[in-house]
């Protein structure tokens, strides 16, 4: 049986509902989120609901050995929230430690990768604040297909086949690997040790996981492949409440978590795209491509710089995202060739392994909210006996000496994954987030514009081809997806643009979408899933 023809090509309609709506990479992940819908939950329970679900669904992804963010509208009070579920370095990390191994950038698959877990934190902070369940109330789908089983989806057991090499030599993966090799599409798999963790968090709470016999198999795995975290790390960790950061689109106001996320950059690139008349333009046309990259690239230019830990970095925030800067970084930009010599480019590396979801209810609460590991299954350990992949957010540290975001005990990361949110006249108006490593501000950039120069719904937004600056470089491939005209790609590298044509298995990289938009005097939600992905949007 053929299981996956990679082809991307979307049919798919808006879905449209009124009384609650999930969004997800996975069907049966946006059911559990609908059930505690229905159930008489709301946003918040539904997100952690589904959240847990795609810890079982595509574990490879996401998972309670990896961080969170979200952001949370309540309806009531009509004030955005944004929660940083995010991890720390060890406390006995230091930047010459790992500098004494002789790296001068981060190796992603050793055990000093590994931050501390934000993950299950992050799910209780949410209930607690926004929710009306416990853990228990909404893990219960996520315990149920891990003991019992599910068959593998398309794109995930694509995905899992092709690591079959990596997890046979990680730490403690028997359990992902049945039979000894990883499940393909359709394969019912089930996961034990996963569903025992899971059902300890649904009885004890974030302690569960934080401290006793969770804790101590993943203090004991890392400390075997040479880490450094104690059990202490885990104990004391928080989640924060943070402001978000917003800014003005053409009347509708995004909003995004503030660093050490990376939605800073979307902001910025949306603030330098203002100053120009993007809706004139095809989305298609070589002109409004090259502005949309070009504002991009300078926006990379100050992510590379200045994303951080707020707590043990100085950053301009108010800076970066006023008015004036924003007209000087447009004046940059010239209306044919690319910039030359590109904006620079700092140090980042790549991984893409991440979990978008929305949810809105009936009451007008929404909650965006992403989930990761970072690269794909993490660091390539599983604490033993938990099921629990561990994720290695770490290697978005800088080894260099005085940089913002460089390596220090009990310091944030730089972190990829960004959720997004957007109001009109002080109501909600969309929730939204596209995933995928340096693919994120990008695709925020690109479906806040489908949405707003465009007038496109939801399913339109998610469906168009997509560009992509490799791997957050300014000076970097520009990789275009299939779909765009040939035309607009020799146009696109006439203007100095490398140009890196991507179909078939190369669509990955474009990242996997969720969008739900909602009207306030109706009270109608409209909602697009990403065709890239296996996911749904599930509603009533």
């Amino acid at each position: 049986m053929k299981t996956m023809s990679f082809d991307f090509k979307s049919r798919r309609s808006m879905i449209s509902a009124r009384r609650g709506m999930v969004g997800a990479s996975n069907p049966l992940a946006a059911q559990a989120g609908l059930n505690i819908l229905r159930g008489g939950g709301n946003a918040a329970d539904a997100a952690v609901a589904t959240s847990a679900m795609m810890n079982v669904m595509d574990p490879g992804s996401c998972g309670i050995g990896g961080d969170c963010f979200a952001l949370y509208y309540d309806a009531r009070t009509k004030q955005v929230s944004a929660l940083n579920g995010s991890g720390r370095a060890p406390g006995a990390l230091t930047l010459d430690a790992a500098r004494a191994l002789g790296w001068e950038k981060m190796n992603p698959r050793h055990a000093h990768s590994v931050t501390v877990p934000g993950a299950v934190r992050g799910w209780h902070d949410l209930l607690q604040r926004h929710g009306t369940m416990t853990l228990a109330d909404v893990l219960g789908d996520a315990i149920y297909y891990a003991d019992e089983g599910y068959p593998t989806a398309p794109v995930v057991g694509y995905r899992w086949q092709r690591s079959g090499a990596f997890l046979r030599s990680a730490a403690n993966a028997e359990e992902y690997l049945p039979n000894g090799v990883p499940p393909k599409a359709g394969q019912v798999i089930r996961l034990p040790g996963l569903a025992k963790t899971l059902r300890m968090i649904a009885e004890g709470g974030p302690d569960a996981f934080y401290s006793g016999p969770v804790a101590d198999a993943i203090v004991a795995s890392l400390q075997e492949q040479g880490g450094l975290m104690t059990l202490d790390d885990l104990k004391n960790h928080r989640s924060t409440w943070d402001e978000p950061i917003f800014s003005d689109y053409r009347g509708v106001t995004i909003y995004e978590c503030p660093p050490n996320g990376q939605g800073l950059t979307a902001l910025i690139a949306l603030n330098i795209a203002s100053h120009f008349d993007l809706a004139a333009l095809p989305w298609d046309s070589p002109k409004r491509i090259h502005l949309m990259v070009e504002c991009m690239r300078l926006a990379w230019a100050d992510a590379h710089e200045y994303i951080a830990d707020m707590n043990q970095a100085d950053l301009p925030l108010d800076m970066l995202l006023s008015v004036d800067y924003a007209a000087e970084r447009a004046a940059l930009i010239q209306p044919y060739y690319a910039i030359d010599p590109p904006p620079s480019p700092g140090e980042l590396p790549g991984g893409s392994d991440t979990i978008y979801l929305s949810a809105v209810d009936g009451e007008g609460n929404a909650c965006s909210f992403i989930k990761s590991l970072y690269m794909g299954f993490g660091v390539g350990i599983v604490a033993e006996g938990t099921g629990v992949w561990l994720q290695n957010r770490g290697a978005g540290f800088s080894l260099a000496p005085g940089h913002r975001n460089a390596l220090a005990p009990g310091k944030r990361p730089y972190h990829t994954i960004i959720p997004g949110l957007a109001l009109k006249n002080g109501a909600l108006w969309a929730s939204f987030g596209v995933m995928g490593g340096f693919m994120q501000p990008q695709g925020h950039f690109q479906v806040v514009s489908a949405l707003v120069d465009d007038d496109l719904n939801p399913q339109e937004a998610l469906n168009r081809p997509r560009w992509y600056v490799d791997r957050g470089d300014p000076g970097g491939n520009l990789l275009i997806e299939e779909g765009t005209p040939f035309k607009t790609m020799a146009d696109l590298a006439e203007r100095g643009h490398r140009i890196q044509p991507e179909a078939g298995l190369g669509r990955g990289n474009f990242g996997r979408g969720q969008i739900i938009r909602y009207d306030p005097e109706t009270g109608v939600m409209h909602g697009g899933s990403e065709p890239r992905a296996d996911g749904q949007i599930a509603a009533f």
